[in-house]
C-alpha cells in the first residue's frame, strides 16, 4: 500500500502532540527530499533498519502511541495501473490523477497479490467494516483488488458501511456523484461488500465551493435514489466540520456510524 496511506492511518490513531502530527506530515519544499514527506521517510527508514513493512509499522505505532492496530492489505511489491477511457494507461498513485482524463478501471501488477493473514483474520472477526472516505481510485479501491480481501468481506456477517467523499478530487473522480463512487467500489470488488452508504447532507458554505472550483473540485452530489435502486440503504446527514477546508468532522460521522453499529 501507498506510505502515504499508513502514514495517515497511523497518525489518526496516534496519542501525540499537534506538532508531532504537523512534523508527520510534513512535505520538504527543497534539496534532495523535496516533495517527500518526513512520515514517508520514517517509514521507510524503519522498514530499512527492520527488513520488514509490516514490522516497520508495528514499530512506528509504539513510537506513535497508536490506539488500535494498523495492518496493510498485502507486503506484496504491487503497482496500481490506471485505464482511462480512450484506452490510454498510467502506472503508479501519484501519475494516475495527473492526465485529468476519466478513470475506466484501475488494477494491481502482478494481480495475485498475497494478503496479510492478520488484515483476513481482523475482517473475519469484525463487527463492522467501514469503507472510505479517501482517494477512490488510489487508496480505497486498491484494497479491493486483493481478492481474499473482497472475499473475505463479502462473507462477513458486519455491518459494512461505505462513506462517501465529500467533494470530487481532480483527476479521479471528476463529476462524479454519490452513486458513481458506489458503482466504481462493486464494479473492483463485488455487490456485497457494501450494507450501508453514509453521504454527505449537509450545506457547504458558498465561498468554500467557489474556492475549492478552483482547484476542479465539487461537492459530490447525494443522488440517495439512485443508491437505494442498486439495494443499498442510504444513510444522509450532515457530517462536515464547518471551517476553511471541507471534510468529515470525525466527531459527527462517528455519531452516524455507531448508530448504525
Amino acid at each position: 500500500p501507498p506510505p502515504g496511506d499508513i502514514r495517515n492511518c497511523l497518525l489518526a490513531l496516534a496519542y501525540t502532540e499537534p506538532f508531532m502530527e504537523k512534523l508527520f506530515q510534513y512535505r520538504f519544499k527543497s534539496g534532495t527530499f523535496k516533495g517527500h514527506s518526513f512520515g514517508n521517510l520514517f517509514l521507510a527508514a524503519m522498514t530499512e533498519m527492520l527488513g520488514n513493512f509490516e514490522l516497520a509499522i508495528k514499530e512506528s505505532s509504539k513510537v506513535l502511541a497508536v490506539k488500535g492496530t494498523v495492518l496493510p492489505s498485502t507486503l506484496d511489491d504491487v503497482i496500481l495501473e490506471a485505464i482511462y477511457e480512450d484506452g490510454e494507461k498510467a502506472c503508479g498513485e501519484s501519475h494516475i490523477p495527473n492526465s485529468r482524463k476519466r478513470i475506466s478501471k484501475v488494477m494491481l501488477k502482478p494481480t495475485n497479490a498475497k494478503p496479510l493473514d492478520e488484515a483476513l483474520e481482523a475482517i473475519q472477526t469484525a463487527d463492522a467494516i467501514i469503507l472510505g472516505p479517501g482517494s477512490l481510485y488510489t487508496s480505497l479501491i486498491p484494497n479491493l483488488l486483493i481478492k481474499d480481501i473482497t472475499l473475505a468481506i463479502s462473507k462477513s456477517k458486519a455491518k459494512k458501511i461505505y462513506v462517501v467523499n465529500v467533494m470530487t478530487q481532480p483527476g479521479e473522480t471528476d463529476g462524479y456523484s454519490g452513486s458513481d463512487h458506489v458503482k466504481a467500489v462493486i464494479n473492483h470488488s463485488s455487490s456485497d461488500v457494501i450494507d450501508f452508504v453514509i453521504i454527505n447532507s449537509g450545506q457547504i458554505p458558498d465561498h468554500l465551493v467557489s474556492r475549492y472550483l478552483l482547484d476542479g473540485s465539487t461537492p459530490v452530489k447525494c443522488d440517495r435514489e439512485k443508491i437505494e435502486a442498486m439495494g443499498y440503504k442510504v444513510v444522509t446527514a450532515s457530517v462536515i466540520n464547518p471551517t476553511d477546508v471541507v471534510r468529515h468532522s470525525p466527531k459527527l460521522l462517528a455519531e452516524v456510524i455507531m448508530e448504525l453499529i
